[in-house]
């Protein structure tokens, strides 16, 4: 089915509060969905995979500091949603950048980080070169790593799959998210197609502007079982507002 944009992040937002995200999280979680898939990187697709983490959210701890000095910090993110705690991680490694030039925050026990895409893009948008690197999968392992140039507007991503059924991953690292921010070093330089593998897929900084005009000009197409989903966690918010403003309207 067809939505509006307006449409679709007002019934994100209304999900995420429903789902007990604070105020501004759910601002950043609404954001981090449309804009992976305004730029043709299948944002919604996404957003269905990691509807059970975000169901869980509110029962789950906050993000916790396992680590951090000047240039670097571990964070413990006990299995929630990127979309629930991502963008401060990224704006933790952007605020060390600033400071020391370059900084790296490893994110652990963290779910869909195909959404860390959106911050790393405001880093590169506000002046910090940004890149990410994290990895699915088990027997067969697929590689994620995006980079944006200090100053542009849009940043290139990369996947490759990879056969590493010998290497013994704990639990912690499949779920990990290393960021990497800079104020000196340019580190799309990192992040290049890998001509060697036929599995490789590559999206250049050229193709997401492209793909955003694509979305611009045909709109949103969204499953509607994912779309009734959304909306009946956003009920939530919904009920509990109208309780509040019985409550109010009681009390004058």
């Amino acid at each position: 089915m067809h939505v509006s944009m307006i449409e679709l992040k007002a019934a994100l937002r209304r999900c995420f509060e429903a789902s007990g995200y604070f105020v501004g999280n759910y601002e950043d979680a609404a954001n981090m969905i449309l804009w992976l898939e305004k730029h043709g990187l299948n944002g919604l697709g996404e957003l269905d995979r990691a509807i059970s983490y975000i169901k869980e959210d509110k029962e789950k701890s906050l993000s916790t500091v396992v680590y951090e000095d000047n240039t670097s910090a571990i964070i413990d993110s006990n299995g929630r949603s990127a979309l629930n705690c991502i963008a401060a991680s990224v704006d933790l490694a952007h605020a060390k950048a600033l400071e020391c030039g370059i900084a790296t925050v490893t994110v652990h026990n963290c779910h869909n980080r195909m959404f860390v895409l959106k911050a790393l893009t405001d880093c590169g948008r506000r002046g910090i070169s940004a890149a990410a690197y994290w990895q699915n999968g088990s027997q067969v392992v697929t590689e994620h790593a995006v980079a944006i140039k200090a100053g542009d507007r849009y940043p290139s991503y990369s996947e490759a799959t990879t056969n590493l059924a010998s290497l013994e991953v704990t639990a912690g690292e499949k779920q990990a998210l290393t960021i990497i921010c800079s104020s000196r070093v340019d580190l799309t330089a990192s992040l290049q197609q890998s001509k060697g593998n036929s599995n490789a897929r590559y999206v250049s900084a050229s193709q997401v502007a492209k793909n955003k005009e694509y979305s611009v000009d045909h709109g949103i197409e969204i499953d509607e079982q994912l779309w009734a989903e959304i909306n009946k966690i956003g009920e939530g918010i919904l009920v509990e507002n109208t309780e509040r403003s019985r409550m109010g309207a009681g009390g004058r």
